[in-house]
């Protein structure tokens, strides 16, 4: 998608947009590529996937933490 396809679905202005863009393709999740005048990005999800995988290892921990945070505070209402 251009830039000013992708600024059509949120509530910031397509210099944000690519701002955004900007640090995404340097993190790897996106690809640009010129197609003409413009540059159209798309989306390279290999490094959320990496993330996720890294996360998942937390994910019980937080879920177990956040049960007891729960019934803590509803004991204490």
């Amino acid at each position: 998608m251009s830039i000013a396809e992708i600024a059509e679905h949120f509530p910031i202005s397509r210099t944000g947009v690519n701002k955004h863009l900007h640090i995404l393709s340097n993190a790897g999740v996106v690809k640009s590529r010129k197609v003409g005048r413009e540059t159209r990005y798309i989306l390279t999800p290999e490094p959320l996937v990496e993330i996720q995988s890294w996360l998942q290892f937390f994910e019980q921990y937080w879920d177990d933490k956040l049960a007891t945070l729960k019934k803590y505070v509803e004991d204490n209402e």
